[in-house]
């Protein structure tokens, strides 16, 4: 088949690359002219595993090219995947749908008769009916169905080529029938596929976030009460998940989510149950979301407490940059919030991550950076670890502490192996456990 994919972020680069490789013909429309450039010349302009190799891979055979002509795109295809983003708008939580407006009023009037528009950018329920009445306005012969997309970032390709599920919302046998042969060989493979109407489909991808969410915010709020009692989150974490009604994922106690879905897409869908008259039944969501917020202040709150008091005056070296490891998004990173505290707080901070450093300097400034963890870490009263890389379980905290001003360590993510950085010298503080004395030592200085 051919198909255009609009809009080439991180859901629609790596869905265009990734249904070439299944076979079809896929044009890539964004009307960032900088970024197709960088894109037809076989350069992603994201970090995900395995992507660039797709994009030389389907480019060579031809089955993949990129445009920043919405009437080319309409001209090329009957098939139009909508990838845009849909941030938080400015003066409310609500969902900024101004991107995938721009993208229909753009298309319709180039569309052939039969077209199908497939909404993949996570939208408030309604969208998918409402563009549909926008359309017909126009007289377009267009159906819209939503097939919303549950990628991870970091391992965005080996979801979208081997999901855990399809959902499509599609208010016609047709329109089903097409999607079935997009994602023929998925499920050829066995790949669960879920047909529903569009408000469902819609529906389904803001649910699962919401849920996600909620579990992460609960281990945390969880860990707030072990700080309290004396008690440790981790392994309080790993006997809850051992029950197999709960599951042990998304209970990792620690710094918290962030990035582009996550905090945006649990507000948007508080504030659109409101509108439908049913924002009591998700009122929780706020609550999840201060949770989260909160997070970022107690690890501030627990540097300072670690360091007597105060960081002002103080070195300190930040692991981590981007909002997750395997990704170089830095959109609302919990790490970066947490550096610009500390350093809004007089710190000396000096960032270090394996991927996202550029992305990290144009978002944040006045922050000092790295491009090595001794560097970060040199001449520093504390080392926070705030984004769980592997690059950073496999260091040698023996050697690091010969750069350090003092051997402290704040693991916000829970992860490093405290024995082994308790061998080596090191004091290590972590988010849910006893509450860390206030010890403000320096090398060198009595105690």
């Amino acid at each position: 088949m051919r198909l255009t994919v609009i809009g080439t972020g991180y859901v629609g680069t790596v869905h265009a690359a990734c249904m070439a490789d299944l076979g079809h013909e896929v044009l890539g429309v964004d009307i960032d002219a900088e970024r197709i450039a960088s894109l037809s010349a076989g350069r992603p302009p994201i970090h995900e595993t395995g992507l660039e190799e797709i994009l030389t891979r389907t480019m060579a055979l031809g089955r993949l090219r990129f445009s920043s002509s919405l009437a080319e795109g309409a001209a090329f295809a009957t098939t139009h995947f909508v990838c845009v983003g849909t941030p938080q708008r400015p003066d409310s939580k609500a969902a900024d749908l101004r991107f995938v407006n721009a993208v229909v009023d753009g298309l319709a009037p180039h569309l052939r008769p039969g077209s199908l528009i497939v909404g993949k950018s996570t939208v408030p329920v309604g969208t998918a009916a409402r563009l549909g009445r926008r359309l017909a306005a126009t007289g377009t012969d267009c159906e819209v169905a939503w097939n919303p997309e549950f990628l991870r970032e970091g391992s965005a390709v080996q979801d979208t080529m081997c999901p855990e599920r399809l959902v499509v919302g599609v208010s016609s046998e047709r329109a089903d029938t097409v999607l079935r042969t997009v994602y023929g060989p998925m499920l050829q493979a066995g790949i669960p596929y879920f047909s529903t109407d569009p408000a469902t489909a819609e529906l389904v991808k803001v649910a699962a976030n919401s849920f996600l969410a909620t579990k992460i915010s609960f281990i945390n709020a969880m860990s707030e009460v072990c700080e309290a009692a004396g008690a440790d989150a981790s392994l309080l974490a790993g006997a809850v998940g051992a029950d197999s009604r709960i599951g042990p994922q998304f209970l990792e106690p620690g710094l918290g989510f962030g990035g582009s879905c996550f905090p945006k897409d649990i507000r948007a869908f508080a504030a659109r149950a409101e509108e439908l008259g049913a924002g009591a039944a998700v009122a929780f969501l706020y609550e999840v979301d201060r949770i989260n917020t909160r997070q970022r202040r107690r690890t501030v709150d627990l540097a300072r407490r670690i360091l007597g008091g105060t960081v002002a005056d103080r070195h300190i070296g930040v692991l981590g940059a981007a909002f997750k490891p395997g990704s170089d998004d830095v959109r609302d990173s919990p790490a970066l919030a947490v550096a610009q505290a500390l350093r809004d707080g007089g710190a000396a901070v000096r960032v270090h991550d394996p991927e996202a450093l550029d992305n990290a300097r144009s978002a944040h400034p006045d922050l000092a950076y790295a491009l090595d963890v001794p560097k970060a870490c040199e001449d520093a009263d504390l080392v926070l670890h705030l984004t769980a890389w592997p690059e950073y379980r496999h260091l040698d905290p023996a050697d690091l502490a010969t750069v350090t001003r003092q051997p402290l360590l704040l693991d916000a993510r829970n992860v490093l192996d405290e024995p082994t950085w308790q061998a080596a010298g090191w004091t290590v503080h972590a988010l849910g456990r006893a509450k860390a004395p206030a010890t403000g030592l320096v090398r060198g200085e009595p105690s």
